[in-house]
């Protein structure tokens, strides 16, 4: 069994695909194929499933990185240990979900690989409900979740940014105009949300049912594009985090509404295992999270979970 072995393994358990594994390593995709059939030889073991186009990690293979992760992370001290922190190389798998995907890490990404050219970025989205099990399972370094604050023993949680949802809605639309709206103002109003399931449709039917209302219209989506579009298309009032439609709304395709749900804290959340050795690398793309998202809100105090 040998190193690059496991780092080849851990590569591609992080992107879930050979090919964008073979371009973090800068090896062709029929090398990193050969690693990972020699490693499942040599354990006598599957490490991945491909089902169709899928690749997921079995059961063993999950087992296994859980174990590697802190020998690969001991070479990385040690190799930090001897390299110049300036020029730091290696790799970094980071994960969040689509909309702080596109709305906040970006700008992050940017900053990052202007200071850190050499390091490879792998950056995998991922559902609000599994953004936790790939810090435990070792399939990503750090990760961002939209969310109400966070408790865990596990994991080290820094709020960043509190974020602010409100409800859009096409600029012709009837409640457009209005300057005060009343609960009763929605009835019979579509409400274009994400699935159950979402964090922000749990916190969404929270708030009615808090009022009392149950009996609420719906269409539900994967993605933030989708219910953009379908309110300005007319077809209902969107619920969304507020970064989201701020282009749209500049654009005058779009209206926020005069309603907030109260006691709503929402925050742009950066997490890591808290018992990961937090690399030079780690916490370089940690510094430059908190520079990019943090500034805007300066008064946002800091906490780990505990």
């Amino acid at each position: 069994m040998e190193l690059r072995q496991l780092n080849t393994f851990r590569t591609v358990a992080s992107t879930l695909n050979f090919s964008r594994a073979a371009e973090a390593l800068s090896y062709v995709p029929s090398n990193v194929t050969m690693q990972i059939k020699a490693l499942e030889d040599e354990l006598g073991v599957r490490l991945f499933d491909r089902l169709g186009k899928q690749l997921v990690l079995t059961t063993a293979g999950k087992r296994f990185l859980t174990h590697i992760q802190g020998v690969l992370d001991k070479l990385d001290e040690a190799r930090s240990v001897v390299h110049d922190n300036e020029n730091l190389s290696g790799t970094l798998t980071i994960s969040a979900n689509e909309v702080l995907c596109a709305y906040r890490l970006p700008a992050v990404f940017h900053l990052f690989r202007s200071r850190q050219p050499g390091v490879r970025l792998i950056f995998r989205s991922v559902s609000n409900q599994q953004l936790k099990q790939t810090l435990f399972e070792g399939t990503a370094d750090v990760v961002f979740m939209l969310d109400e604050p966070i408790r865990s023993t596990g994991l080290a949680v820094e709020p960043l940014l509190e974020e602010t949802f409100r409800f859009f809605a096409a600029a012709d639309h009837p409640l457009a105009k209005r300057t005060v709206l009343q609960l009763e103002d929605f009835h019979g109003e579509v409400f274009l949300t994400n699935e159950k399931g979402c964090t922000y449709r749990t916190m969404f039917d929270r708030a009615f049912e808090k009022e009392g209302i149950d009996s609420i219209t719906y269409l539900e989506f994967q993605n933030a594009e989708a219910i953009k579009q379908c309110a300005i298309a007319g077809i209902g009032i969107a619920f969304l985090p507020e970064i989201t439609a701020e282009t749209e709304v500049e654009r005058g395709e779009l209206v926020a509404l005069p309603w907030h749900i109260p006691d709503l804290h929402v925050y742009t959340q950066m997490l890591w295992h808290k018992d990961k050795w937090l690399s030079p690398i780690i916490l370089s793309f940690i510094e430059a999270a908190r520079e990019v998202i943090a500034i805007e809100d300066p008064d946002m105090k800091r906490y780990g979970e505990r």
